[in-house]
């Protein structure tokens, strides 16, 4: 049975190379499309629940535009389901990339100019041009600072999660305003240029290889529903519902309050 997440079809639509293996009324190739608001909500359905989020830069394919939602497939994940089409925009090509926790576009190219939009670490623009310490970007003023290329890559996992300590928890969240155990894994991972799934039952079948001996830095400890990182021999980082947010626990801890782990893997 094909995954409901990452198969684009609903009851109208299909994307063209699922022919032959869905049904569905009509196949078509979809649009490249862009994000273009700071993070938006991943539906299930049209006014559904959420199911994950995208942030600013996101590239989607969009199989169907109807009454407002567009039917989109993510270019990173694949991951399937229904955003705003006002959240969307043909013409953007990012060009950079949000390296700090967050960050604002202004206004002006001012730090004392009104903020216009509050973005999350992932978060992608393009760059118009670079005026002293600001980049000129479609949503406002960017500091410089904040901004990599989006062809460079990190290479420390565990850095770029530990920028997410104390963001709160939030079920299907991907941003430093609210993210889950699954959405800090595939962000530290991405940052890193390594391909990784959005869900953590998707991760642990995707990534890395099992291993049985006493965990390292980078390593993904799994259990049913959850997925860790191990910040070092002692520790995990996670985005957990029991803390309410992204925190540091040792290892001992975590294995005695959830249980032992199911999958424990290294790239």
């Amino acid at each position: 049975m094909s995954d409901r997440r990452t198969t684009a079809v609903n009851e109208r639509v299909a994307a063209s190379h699922l022919l032959g293996t869905v049904q569905a009324p009509a196949f078509v190739d979809g649009e490249t499309s862009y994000v273009q608001r700071p993070v938006v909500d991943l539906l299930d359905i049209p006014g559904g629940k959420r199911d994950r989020q995208l942030l600013a830069g996101a590239k989607v394919t969009v199989y169907e535009d109807l009454h407002g939602w567009s039917f989109v497939q993510s270019a990173l994940d694949g991951y399937v389901g229904y955003v705003l089409s006002s959240a969307l925009n043909q013409t953007w090509r990012p060009t950079h990339r949000i390296v700090t926790r967050s960050t604002h576009a202004y206004r002006d190219a001012n730090m004392k100019s009104a903020d216009l939009h509050r973005l999350s670490l992932g978060a992608e623009v393009p760059v118009e041009s670079i005026d002293g310490e600001f980049a000129d970007t479609p949503l406002g003023y960017i500091p410089s600072s904040h901004l990599r290329p989006c062809n460079e890559f990190e290479t420390d996992t565990i850095a770029i999660a530990a920028r997410l300590l104390g963001t709160p928890y939030l079920w299907g969240g991907n941003s430093a305003d609210g993210i889950d155990c699954s959405g800090l894994v595939q962000m530290a991972h991405r940052l890193c240029g390594l391909p990784c799934p959005a869900d953590s039952d998707q991760q642990q079948a995707a990534m890395g290889m099992s291993v049985d001996d006493a965990p390292q830095k980078g390593d993904l400890f799994f259990w049913p529903g959850h997925v860790a990182l191990v910040a070092d021999p002692q520790r995990i980082i996670h985005a957990n519902a029991h803390h309410m947010a992204v925190s540091y626990e040792p290892i001992k801890d975590a294995l005695e309050r959830i249980g032992p782990v199911t999958a424990h893997k290294r790239l």
